[in-house]
C-alpha cells in the first residue's frame, strides 16, 4: 500500500531569493577565480559554471519540481552532476556544496536527504583533496561543518513551521468553536425570548380574549330582555380589552405588569380576585397568611401570571362557583394556592395541547415555577374540584432577574 509523500515545507520568498543569490554568487566566484588564476582550464570551468547555473535556474521556473518529489529528485540529480563536473575542474566549487545541502534537505524526504547530504559532503571533501593531491583532517571540517549547519537550520525551520501550523489550526478551531458558540447562544436567546413571549401571551392576551369572549356571549344572551345587563357586560369586555392592550405593550417592552406597578403582590392578587368576581359568575376570594417578605420582581410576576392563568382556567373549564386564592409566606418559601369547587378533572388524562382548544396553561405555569427553582402541583378529582399549588424559594431581589426581561 503506497502512502503519499509529505508535502514540502513552504519557504518564504526572501529565503528562496537568498539561496538563489548564494548559488549564483558562488558559481560566479568559481568562474572568476578560474579566469584570474593560472594553471586552470578557465574556459571549461566557466562553461561548467554556466551549465550548472542554467540547470539550477530551471528548478524555480518549473512548477512540477515544487509539486512532485520525483521531479525534484531528478532535478537535484542533474544539478549535482553539473556540480561534480565543476568540482572535478576547480577546487573552488567545493563551496557550492553548502547551498546544495539546503536544496537536498528541503526537497527530499528526511532519510533520503540525510544520505544525499552525506554523499555530497564526502564528494566535496574528496574533490578538494584530489585538487590538493593530499588529505588532511582539516579539509573535512569545512564541508562537514557546513552540512551540520544546514541540517540544523533546515530541521529547526521545519519544526518551527510545524509548530506554527499547529498553532494556526488551533486558532482556526478556536475561532470556529467560538462562532458556533455565538450561534448557539444566539439561538438560545431567540428560543428564550420566544418562550417568554409565549408565556406572556398565554397568561395575558389569550386569557383576556377568552374573558372578553365570555362577556360578549353573556351580553348577547342578555339582549333584548335586559339591555342594562348587556351594556354592563359590554363595558366589562371593553375594560378587559383596555387592560390586555396595556399588558401587551408592557411585555413587548419587557416591563413590569401594570397590576404590579406601585403596589404589592398581595394587593395585585386581591384586585385580580375582585375583577374576576365582577366579570364572571365566580366568587374569587383572596387570603394572605404569614409575614410578607420582599420578593424578586421575577417571583412576583411569575406568581401573578400563575394566578391569572389558574383563575382563567377555572372560569373557562371548571364550572365552579367559588375559588380561593391564598398567598402564604412560609419561612424560606412563598406559596400560592388556588382551590375551586368545580367539576374537577383527572390530571393523568389531560388532552394534548391544541392550537384550537388550548391546553397549554398547566405546562406554562409549571415552566414558570421551575425556571425560578420552584414547583407546581395539581390535585384534582372529577366531581370534587381542583387544587393548584405553586411554591417558590424566597430569593433576595438582587439574585434574580425580572421575569419580564428577555
Amino acid at each position: 500500500m503506497k502512502t503519499a509523500a509529505p508535502a514540502l515545507t513552504p519557504t518564504t520568498r526572501p529565503l528562496a531569493w537568498c539561496l538563489h543569490l548564494l548559488v549564483i554568487g558562488l558559481l560566479a566566484l568559481t568562474a572568476a577565480r578560474a579566469v584570474t588564476g593560472e594553471g586552470r582550464p578557465a574556459g571549461w570551468i566557466t562553461a561548467a559554471s554556466a551549465a550548472c547555473g542554467l540547470m539550477y535556474a530551471a528548478g524555480p521556473v518549473l512548477p512540477v519540481i515544487r509539486r512532485s518529489r520525483g521531479a525534484a529528485a531528478l532535478w537535484l540529480a542533474a544539478v549535482g552532476a553539473c556540480w561534480l563536473v565543476l568540482l572535478a575542474l576547480s577546487p573552488d566549487a567545493v563551496w557550492v556544496a553548502f547551498p546544495l545541502y539546503f536544496l537536498q534537505l528541503h526537497l527530499l524526504p528526511s532519510r533520503a536527504a540525510l544520505a544525499v547530504v552525506a554523499a555530497t559532503t564526502a564528494a566535496a571533501i574528496a574533490g578538494f583533496a584530489a585538487h590538493q593531491q593530499s588529505f588532511h583532517p582539516a579539509m573535512a571540517i569545512g564541508p562537514a561543518l557546513g552540512a551540520a549547519v544546514a541540517v540544523a537550520v533546515v530541521w529547526g525551520y521545519q519544526a518551527l513551521y510545524r509548530e506554527s501550523e499547529h498553532r494556526r489550526r488551533l486558532i482556526e478551531e478556536l475561532t470556529s468553536t467560538r462562532a458556533d458558540l455565538d450561534a448557539a447562544q444566539h439561538t438560545a436567546g431567540v428560543l428564550a425570548e420566544r418562550d417568554r413571549l409565549a408565556r406572556e401571551i398565554h397568561d395575558t392576551l389569550a386569557q383576556g380574549l377568552t374573558s372578553i369572549q365570555l362577556l360578549l356571549r353573556a351580553a348577547e344572551r342578555a339582549l333584548p330582555q335586559t339591555p342594562q345587563d348587556a351594556a354592563r357586560y359590554v363595558d366589562q369586555a371593553r375594560q378587559a380589552a383596555v387592560d390586555n392592550l396595556a399588558e401587551a405593550r408592557r411585555f413587548v417592552a419587557a416591563l413590569t405588569p401594570p397590576t404590579l406597578e406601585g403596589t404589592t403582590l398581595a394587593h395585585a392578587l386581591e384586585r385580580l380576585c375582585t375583577t374576576t368576581s365582577a366579570r364572571h359568575r365566580l366568587t374569587a376570594r383572596f387570603h394572605l397568611t404569614g409575614e410578607p417578605a420582599p420578593l424578586a420582581t421575577a417571583h412576583e410576576v411569575a406568581l401573578l401570571r400563575i394566578a391569572q392563568s389558574a383563575l382563567a382556567n377555572t372560569v373557562r373549564h371548571a364550572d365552579a362557583t367559588t375559588a380561593d386564592v391564598t398567598l402564604s409566606y412560609l419561612g424560606d418559601h412563598v406559596a400560592l394556592d388556588i382551590v375551586d369547587d368545580g367539576r374537577g378533572f383527572d390530571p393523568q388524562r389531560l388532552p394534548a395541547p391544541d392550537l384550537e382548544t388550548g391546553g397549554f396553561g398547566l405546562a406554562t405555569m409549571r415552566a414558570r415555577a421551575q425556571s425560578l427553582g420552584g414547583t407546581l402541583t395539581v390535585e384534582s378529582t372529577p366531581g370534587h374540584g381542583t387544587a393548584l399549588a405553586a411554591q417558590l424559594p424566597l430569593t433576595p431581589p438582587a439574585e434574580s432577574e425580572p421575569e419580564a426581561r428577555p
